[in-house]
């Protein structure tokens, strides 16, 4: 093979880093399909306490689809070269981030405050677990967006395909735990 074709087989490839990414996202979603499917079974099998979803939930939704927005903006202004743009929609999304998961907790707290704790009826369990999983893995989040931060503020402000691959690898989980909370927002409500 000559050099060109090599080199053109070698960009083909999928980044080692976003191959892992995806692995997760794969075994993430497993994991929420396999709960959201015990939930249906369960509360098919009766004695299911209903719920009125708390207020703060459709906030946190709303909360989670703009910090996806900012963190996009942030993203193409690192790519377009716009610094100030892209450091203040990355320390916006952190913001966002962080509020959304105090918008959980208020839910949470809402729900407990009406009747639905984890050791009365397995309905209030499954929300918790599901809610609180989903929590877990937006904090898993709100770390990377940090080190995007240290390095956003730490490092001179230069395109490299390093930082763009980092950078990506944020962005592409973010975007995912969005996609999932409204998958699992609209499960929860519509079951």
């Amino acid at each position: 093979m000559n050099e060109v074709a090599l080199n053109h087989n070698e960009n083909k490839r999928i980044h080692p880093q976003v191959f892992a990414l995806y692995l997760g996202f794969a075994s993430i979603t497993m994991m929420f399909i396999a709960l959201t499917s015990a939930y249906i079974v369960k509360q098919a099998a009766g004695n299911w306490l209903e719920y009125v979803m708390p207020n703060a939930f459709y906030i946190s939704t709303v909360i989670i689809i703009l910090s996806s927005i900012t963190l996009h903006t942030s993203f193409r202004s690192f790519i377009n070269g716009k610094e100030g743009l892209y450091k203040s929609m990355l320390i916006a999304t952190l913001l966002l981030g962080c509020l959304f998961v105090i918008f959980q907790y208020r839910g949470w707290h809402a729900l407990f405050d009406s009747g639905m704790d984890l050791k009365g009826n397995v309905s209030g369990s499954f929300l918790y677990l599901i809610t609180g999983l989903h929590a877990a893995h937006i904090l898993g989040g709100i770390a990377a967006l940090t080190v995007a931060i240290i390095h956003a503020f730490t490092l001179p402000f230069k395109f490299s395909e390093k930082r763009k691959t980092r950078f990506t690898l944020v962005l592409q989980y973010w975007h995912f735990v969005d996609i999932l909370w409204i998958y699992l927002f609209a499960f929860l409500l519509l079951s």
